[in-house]
């Protein structure tokens, strides 16, 4: 077939009716995607075929090669390996702005390419665009350049950088489709691929605050995405951690990034944040061979954190790419508050056994800190923090969260919801284990 012949309703077609497309027929397919002979219609079907019938492990290799060879793939000569983790999503996910600074402290380089919050879940790159003058998007020699002074650069997809998974992600965002085993797959791996790694860590997040809620599906997704990035070439491991509550005590742009300057300087003790932090660092390491094996890498990526070494690179790699010299010294002169500001109180005494997590990320999205539309504008003000965990004892009056948001009836919906989301019980729940399962190696 001549790309003069090709029609993209014919591979919805074959999709719909469970005959997966030959790999030629999704590269083109992608292809049109890139170049605008595939409408955002023919991509929504497409994203919607996928999610009912799914793809077998070939038509995924097929789906993550045509995305990533969309763009530009990048080579580096750095004097160290080169690393990255990705995260599923979750609810007070902002393991990424800490962990990319600790590598880098123990001597990794990580080109990070995030994305924008998904469903209920925030987005890392939405997350840095509360820091004022950060650019996000760089071009590729400030983005190269990031990397190797400051060992670490996050930013979102440049225009030539698996330009396809930046259409598609859009679209999955607004069709119900995030789910999907496949486009995950695809979707987080053409742009790992396309970055250059060495090695790749995954977080695959499972509990009622993931995409996969339940352990089964979890698995399956980490497996996927090990198969799947090891056929093409790229070391890959994957952690199971546990989203059965949100992972920081804050949800909402600002209000992370403001948490995670506060952790960096140690100024904010979390023990279950600094857990999954110390437990994928420690996995990165021991795959780019700075350390012996996984348990050492984590005793290096806390000692990074203790000694303010990340926080030294995190400021680097702000200052880098247009933010605030002193945002680590300074945060509350540079991240905006917003204009109201209200406790959620236990109404009675008892042990916090059970948190609703996906509707804390949901009553972030009301609040305007995430989008209904892909073209919504984000309000990085809003959110919401001093989330209590699980196993806390309250009292009647205690704080469970502060809802950070821009007007009064904003914030009464917001209460309303979050108060919904807490379970109080008088028994006190046993801890849910941080960290599952590991999947490769």
């Amino acid at each position: 077939m001549s790309e003069a012949d090709f029609l993209p309703q014919e591979v919805i077609r074959a999709l719909r009716d469970g005959h997966e497309p030959q790999p030629e027929d999704i590269a083109r397919f992608i292809a049109g995607l890139t170049d605008g002979r595939v409408g955002e219609g023919q991509a929504a079907a497409f994203a919607m075929a996928v999610f009912f019938r799914g793809l077998s492990r070939a038509g995924r290799v097929a789906l993550t090669h045509a995305m990533t060879e969309s763009g530009r793939v990048l080579a580096w000569d750095l004097p160290g390996p080169v690393l990255d983790k990705h995260s599923t999503g979750g609810v007070g996910d902002c393991i990424s702005l800490a962990l990319a600074p600790a590598v880098a402290a123990c001597g990794g380089f990580v080109p990070m390419i995030s994305g924008r919050g998904l469903g209920h879940t925030g987005g890392t790159l939405d997350k840095l665009d509360s820091i004022p003058g950060y650019v996000s998007q760089p071009g590729i020699d400030a983005f190269r350049k990031t990397v190797r002074e400051a060992g670490c650069a996050i930013i979102g997809q440049t225009a030539d950088l698996a330009p396809a998974d930046r259409c598609l992600y859009a679209i999955r965002d607004v069709t119900a489709t995030v789910e999907s085993i496949d486009l995950i797959t695809a979707s987080i791996l053409s742009k790992k691929l396309a970055a250059g790694l060495d090695g790749l860590v995954m977080d695959v997040k499972t509990g009622s605050g993931a995409f996969m809620p339940d352990l089964a599906g979890s698995r399956a997704l980490a497996q996927s995405i090990v198969d799947v990035a090891e056929g093409a070439g790229l070391p890959t491991r994957a952690l199971i951690t546990d989203m059965s509550e949100p992972l920081a005590p804050a949800a909402g742009n600002a209000r992370e990034v403001a948490f995670i300057i506060a952790y960096l300087k140690g100024a904010h003790a979390d023990s279950r944040f600094h857990a999954v932090n110390c437990a994928l660092g420690g996995a990165m390491l021991a795959l780019g061979g700075l350390a012996r094996d996984a348990s050492e890498g984590e005793a290096m990526i806390a000692r990074a954190i203790a000694s303010g070494a990340a926080a030294g690179r995190f400021a680097r790699m702000v200052a880098a790419l247009g933010g605030p010299a002193d945002l680590v010294e300074r945060p509350e002169t540079h991240l905006t508050a917003a204009p109201v500001m209200r406790d959620v109180t236990a109404p009675r005494a008892g042990y916090i056994a059970r948190i609703a997590t996906r509707e804390i990320g949901l009553a972030v999205v009301t609040l305007g800190g995430g989008r209904v539309q892909p073209g919504d504008e984000i309000d990085h003000r809003v959110g919401v923090d001093a989330l209590a965990g699980c196993g806390t004892k309250v009292d009647a009056g205690t704080v469970l969260a502060r809802v950070h948001a821009r007007d009064e009836e904003a914030t009464c919906s917001a209460c309303a919801r979050i108060l919904d989301a807490f379970t109080i019980a008088d028994t006190q729940p046993g801890p849910a284990a941080l960290v599952a399962e590991r999947i490769g190696g």
